[in-house]
């Protein structure tokens, strides 16, 4: 089971992986406040109150003092960092010393900033999701060289090109019910499941419908939406395929 998996080689690891989740975490408020906007809308500019311009991705919102009670609200980097630390941990937990952990700590920050964009406006960006799929398939492929590592690049090539394509049919079969950003965010995570093998993407894709069907149900079920809400989907495709990691990474 992966080697090194569960020594206490691991859990030191995975105390590190969590130190630097809690640091990448304090580094996404930035970036989450300027992509969180409406489909159509420029990425914002400026500063809560309107006032200072904003430059960069990473770092804070800013502007504290003269945040006046009608902006828009800023993310919290202490939720993004409570976030991102248990799932780099958990990556590291299950992955080992391997050498793909690289490319899943470099990667979860920007899941879970995708995931805080699309529950915030339902919208995944571009900017992310392309080289999220970019990245995972560069990254991956420099694993790929190195020794000891689980997985294969070819089928994180296929993967990510097969669950990009079922998502796409989806997306026309019924474009209200599955975003054009959802299937571009297939790829990058067809990317990671593939590289452990296509039972994991399998696993992972069900994972990602299952939690996002139970999520529908509970708000359906508590009045809080009908059976014609929408509802973004991108968190739990996300969460679909780090279940799906977490569990082919620890039997690889």
């Amino acid at each position: 089971m992966g080697g090194s998996v569960g020594s206490p080689a691991t859990g030191v690891l995975a105390l590190v992986a969590a130190v630097w989740g809690a640091f990448a975490g304090t580094l996404l408020p930035r970036a989450a406040y300027r992509f969180a906007v409406p489909t159509g809308e420029p990425w914002r500019d400026r500063c809560p109150a309107g006032r200072h311009p904003i430059r960069g991705w990473l770092g804070g919102a800013g502007c504290a003092k003269c945040l006046p009670a009608t902006a828009p609200p800023r993310p919290s980097a202490v939720l993004l960092a409570a976030a991102t630390a248990p799932v780099c941990a958990a990556l590291a937990a299950a992955t080992g010393t391997r050498p793909e952990l690289a490319a899943w700590l470099l990667l979860a920050p920007v899941g879970v900033l995708l995931a805080a964009v699309d529950f915030r406006v339902q919208r995944l960006p571009d900017p992310l999701t392309l080289p999220l799929a970019a990245g995972a398939l560069t990254l991956l492929g420099l694993a790929a060289l190195l020794p000891e590592h689980a997985g294969h690049w070819t089928t994180a090539l296929y993967a990510a090109l097969a669950l990009g394509a079922g998502y796409y049919l989806l997306y026309l079969i019924n474009p209200g019910g599955m975003g054009f950003g959802d299937v571009k965010l297939a790829v990058g995570a067809g990317a990671v499941l593939g590289w452990y093998g296509w039972s994991t993407v399998l696993l992972g894709t069900f994972a990602g419908f299952l939690l996002g069907a139970l999520y529908g149900g509970a708000l359906v079920l508590t009045r809080r939406a009908d059976r014609k809400t929408a509802v973004p989907f991108g968190p739990f495709l996300l969460a679909g395929t780090l279940t799906g990691l977490l569990i082919g990474a620890y039997a690889a």
